[in-house]
């Protein structure tokens, strides 16, 4: 039982390792707003130079490209229905950001209650051991308990490790979906102050 365990742990501290290495690159910052699209964006005063941004979006595939798009598919609807359009498409790409991080907030959760079982497993097995031996040898039942302590050593060497970057990443995510939000809201406004656009 103590050995299931320690492979429940090794397991858990893989698939956090796993998870934690394609968040930190699939959330870089280039990646998920690309400077040359937050530049084109910027320069994209009308609807004449929607062609540009659009260009822009299609050779960077990013979440801000994809929502930008969307933008600029609906400027011959109402601008409400538009602002809609676009956050229903954010939403979309944020729960996209947003994969692989309830796992390492499960892993935060689970893996000091792994590490926690060991413990007590370890224990039943050391002291109903003790029961035919008795107390003579503490040498042995010092180093006994100190080998069953490491699995709530390990438990807590995964969780502490993947609460760290689920809060960091968390808070990335946050901070870009703000910047993607303010670029968007900036360009709507810039193009539907064309009368000849919705209203």
């Amino acid at each position: 039982m103590e050995l299931v365990v320690y492979i429940l742990l090794m397991l858990t501290s893989v698939v956090g390792l796993t998870f934690i290495i394609e968040r930190g690159l699939a959330l870089r910052w280039p990646k998920v707003l690309p400077p040359a699209i937050e530049g084109a964006v910027r320069s994209c005063a009308s609807v004449e130079e929607l062609g540009m941004l659009r260009s822009v979006c299609e050779q960077y595939p990013s979440p801000l490209g994809r929502i930008l798009t969307t933008a600029g598919d609906h400027l011959d609807w109402p601008k409400a229905e538009n602002v809609d359009a676009i956050q229903t498409q954010a939403r979309h790409e944020i729960v996209k950001l947003e994969r692989g991080l309830v796992v390492l907030e499960v892993i935060v959760g689970i893996a000091p209650l792994l590490g926690l079982v060991g413990t007590i497993v370890g224990m039943m097995t050391l002291f109903s051991g003790m029961g035919e031996t008795g107390l003579s040898n503490t040498e042995a039942l010092a180093t006994g308990i100190g080998t069953i302590l490491n699995a709530t050593l390990l438990g807590l060497l995964i969780a502490i490790p993947s609460l760290i970057f689920w809060s960091y990443y968390n808070r990335k995510v946050e901070t870009m979906a703000v910047e993607m939000e303010t670029l968007c809201d900036q360009l709507v406004r810039r193009l539907y102050r064309d009368s000849s656009i919705g209203n």
